[in-house]
C-alpha cells in the first residue's frame, strides 16, 4: 500500500486546523486529524485514547483480509502486485488497469459502518470555512479540472458538485449556465461562488439525487466519497442524471473525520482506496471502466491527491 508522510500530529479538543475538523459529542470527544490510517493506528495502540474503544470490525473493518480475499475472488495477481508496490504515480495509475472484478460485489453492510452514527445533518451543523486539503493538493486538482471540465460558457453545459461546500476548486472564473451543488451545510453552499443552485441533502439517509435524467455533464465529488454509506445507490443515481458519456470525477487524499468515514476506508490504505471507489463504478453499472489518476503534486511533502473517475456509457 502507499504510505504518505503524516506531517500533521493528532490534535485532540478544541482545535480545528486548516485541513481537518472537530466534532463536538457528549460520546466523544473533539479531535482532528490529518490521516484516516494515523488515526486508526493510533486508536488501536493508545491507552490513552481507551474511551475511543469500538468494536474491531467497525473501526479497522476488514482491512487486508478483504483484499486477499477479493483478488482471490477475481484471480488478480497482477493488480495484488501493483497495490502491493505502488510507490510512484505510474503505479497507481494502473491499479484500475484490466481488474477482473469478482462477480458478487464483495463489499458487506458492516464495512460502511462508521463510527459516529449520528445523524450527519447534526454533524455539518455549524458551518467550516476552512479547506480539508493543503494548497499544493488544491491546485493540482484544480489544474486537472482545467483539462476535465468542458471550456467555460459552453451552451448547455451544467455540472453538478456533490457533497460541496464553500468551495469547489474549480478554475478560477470557471462559469457554465447551470452548476449546481449538493452539501450538508446551507451556509457554506451560499458562499459558494461558482454555483448557481444549491440542494442540502444528506445523501446518506437519502441517496435519490433531486435532479431529472440525463441532466449534467460532469459530477464532481471532492474528498467526500469515503463518507458515503450507500455508494453503489448513489453512483447509480449519478449514472441516471448524467448525460450519455458525461464524466464522474472522485476525487480524495488520505484526509477524512475519521469518526464519519467508512469503515473500509479507515482501515485500508490510498491504493486501496483507489480500488475502492473503482468498484463502486463498475458494480453500479452503465459506466466506462474506471480510470485512475495520481496528481499528488509532491508526495511525501504534502497532502497526495487522487482521481477515480469515469464516464457513463453513451446509448446505442
Amino acid at each position: 500500500m502507499l504510505k504518505m508522510a503524516n506531517r500533521f500530529p493528532i490534535i485532540l479538543p478544541n482545535r480545528l486546523p486548516i485541513s481537518a475538523g472537530v466534532h463536538n459529542s457528549a460520546s466523544v470527544s473533539s479531535f482532528s486529524i490529518a490521516s484516516c490510517a494515523q488515526f486508526s493506528r493510533t486508536l488501536k495502540r493508545s491507552k490513552n485514547l481507551s474511551s475511543y474503544r469500538v468494536p474491531r470490525r467497525l473501526v479497522f473493518g476488514i482491512g487486508v483480509s478483504f483484499w486477499a480475499q477479493f483478488m482471490n475472488m477475481a484471480g488478480n495477481s497482477s493488480t495484488s502486485s501493483i497495490i502491493a508496490s505502488a510507490r510512484t504515480k505510474g503505479s497507481v495509475d494502473q491499479i484500475l488497469e484490466n481488474v477482473q472484478w469478482p462477480v458478487q460485489f464483495p463489499f458487506k453492510e458492516e464495512d460502511f459502518q462508521r463510527f459516529d452514527e449520528s445523524s450527519d445533518l447534526v454533524f455539518y451543523q455549524a458551518p467550516r470555512f476552512v479547506t480539508h486539503i493543503d494548497d499544493p493538493a488544491i491546485a493540482a486538482l484544480t489544474n486537472y479540472y482545467k483539462e476535465a471540465f468542458p471550456p467555460s460558457n459552453t451552451p448547455g453545459v451544467a455540472l453538478l458538485d456533490m457533497c460541496s461546500s464553500w468551495v469547489s476548486h474549480f478554475p478560477a472564473g470557471y462559469k457554465q449556465e447551470r452548476i449546481a451543488g449538493m452539501g450538508l451545510n446551507e451556509e457554506e453552499l451560499k458562499a459558494n461562488k461558482v454555483l448557481t443552485e444549491y440542494v442540502v441533502q444528506d445523501l446518506n439517509t437519502n441517496p435519490k439525487l433531486p435532479f431529472a435524467d440525463n441532466s449534467f455533464d460532469v459530477i464532481t465529488n471532492v474528498v467526500s466519497v469515503d463518507y458515503l454509506t450507500k455508494p453503489i445507490e448513489v453512483f447509480k443515481e449519478m449514472h441516471r442524471v448524467l448525460k450519455p458519456g458525461g464524466k464522474a470525477i472522485m476525487s480524495f487524499s488520505n484526509r477524512c473525520f475519521f469518526t464519519k468515514a467508512i469503515s473500509i476506508w479507515t482501515s485500508t490504505g490510498d491504493a486501496d482506496h483507489i480500488m475502492i471507489v473503482g468498484a463502486y463504478f463498475h458494480y453500479a453499472g452503465g459506466f466506462e471502466p474506471p480510470q485512475a489518476v495520481d496528481i499528488s503534486p509532491n508526495p511525501g511533502r504534502s497532502d497526495p491527491m487522487y482521481i477515480v473517475h469515469s464516464k457513463k456509457l453513451a446509448t446505442i
